[in-house]
């Protein structure tokens, strides 16, 4: 099979960037309106975007706007709809946690802090979700504690079809330690919007998980604000659902902060799995990664993945990368890949983006069909090392095993 890749990137480094003064380059307009008193926020970013907590702001999406241009809106119209959760009989989609004693720290009303102060809705499934979830799970882990296994959330859906919405609030307390695993499993259609807090000098890790079953859709905003020297890594794991979308936005509230976003994705026929990642330097001498990685098989698998980095005009010194692969294995297929950067000041140590999709490596194929491993076992091989090296980055083995033999059962119907 021959390779067919096609890849875009770009690497900048400081504190001199050719073309650039210290005023940037202008990508973006300077306009901000941060007045909430109407509810209603406009980023200076990806071309102004609206964020409100007002479902009336939001008019449900076409597939015309460049936010849904990827998506099959029309196969959305239950998430999309200004719709309570079904509870009758039971949830449409319940959760249980599992954390030390302490930690939960019962439910949010709306307007509640600290719910709303980080997570504004930024499309129409994240506000129909925020307006329609009456109390948030608040979980808090406190100041400078370490505990000893990760939290967990676990989502499972009760039926296809069913609707259901969710909002979760974590606060990492300053200098704490901790992994927190969201796994959804099930069907349902699920809105859940996740908003957490790291404190300062903190480091979380937040794991979201979709091995939903076959029929089961989701629409999902996690957004973070990242303390001063704090570490934050989110990594997105979706290989069930029929139709996911995720949101993963980062900002942060002090220097020396760190945020990495990392996702392993992998389609089958019919499946559509899409990723978008902001990340929001908004304040000087902070680092940020990107790294998502796919596979795609089978007659219309699609995969998106939407990527901005805006590095606003006070972020002194940032040092940012992103980056999307996506491996092609079989006729059929689709994946978009779109990196975006913004840079309004030139004073900065780097920024890049790059951006691959494409078929097997022949020379790979060829370096292990030469040393006698058939074709059939090399490239379930190349695959598999290929999305290891997000696998290891979970640092949880009980889960790395699971996600492992996920992708291996995902191999095996390649070659079936």
């Amino acid at each position: 099979m021959t390779a067919e890749i096609t890849t875009e990137k770009a690497r900048i480094g400081a504190p001199s960037i050719a073309g650039f003064t210290e005023e940037g380059e202008g990508l973006v307009s300077a306009k901000v309106d941060h007045s909430h008193n109407h509810g209603v926020t406009v980023m200076s970013s990806r071309a102004e975007r609206l964020t409100s907590f007002d479902v009336a702001d939001f008019a449900l999406p076409t597939g015309r706007e460049e936010e849904w241009r990827f998506s099959p809106v029309r196969g959305l119209a239950n998430l999309l709809s200004d719709t309570a959760t079904d509870v009758d009989p039971e949830p449409a989609a319940a959760f249980t946690v599992d954390a030390p004693e302490g930690y939960v720290r019962g439910t949010l009303s709306q307007g509640a802090a600290p719910r709303g102060t980080v997570l504004t809705p930024a499309d129409r499934a994240a506000v129909v979700a925020s307006a329609n979830t009456d109390e948030a799970l608040h979980l808090v882990i406190p100041a400078e504690a370490e505990p000893a296994e990760p939290l967990r959330i676990l989502v499972h859906g009760a039926g296809a079809g069913r609707r259901s919405n969710a909002h979760f609030v974590l606060e990492a307390g300053a200098n704490s330690r901790s992994v927190v695993i969201v796994e959804h499993t099930g069907a349902a259609d699920h809105n859940g919007n996740l908003e957490v807090i790291v404190g300062e000098g903190a480091k979380l890790t937040v794991i979201s998980v979709q091995l939903w079953e076959d029929d089961a859709k989701h629409l999902g905003q996690h957004d973070a604000q990242v303390g001063k020297d704090a570490v934050y890594k989110h990594i997105a794991v979706s290989l069930g659902g029929s139709i996911v979308r995720l949101n993963s936005n980062v900002r942060f509230s002090g220097e020396g902060a760190e945020a990495e976003l990392l996702g392993l994705y992998y389609a089958d026929a019919g499946q559509h799995l899409e990723h978008r990642s902001f990340v929001d330097h908004n304040e000087p001498n902070c680092k940020s990664n990107v790294l998502y990685k796919g596979a795609l098989q089978g007659k219309n698998a699609h995969t998106v993945w939407v990527g901005d980095v805006l590095i606003q005009k006070q972020a002194l010194g940032t040092d940012s990368y992103e980056k999307n692969q996506n491996l092609v294995l079989t006729d059929g297929c689709r994946a978009d890949s779109v990196p975006n950067l913004e840079i309004e000041t030139g004073l900065i140590e780097g920024a890049g983006h790059a951006s691959s999709t494409g078929r097997f490596d022949d020379e790979h194929l060829f370096y292990l069909m030469a040393r006698g491993i058939p074709e059939e076992v090399a490239r379930r091989l190349v695959v598999r090392g290929f999305l290891n090296e997000i696998i290891q980055q979970i640092k949880v083995p009980a889960l790395e095993e699971r996600l492992t033999e996920a992708v291996e059962r995902e191999l095996a119907a390649t070659n079936s």
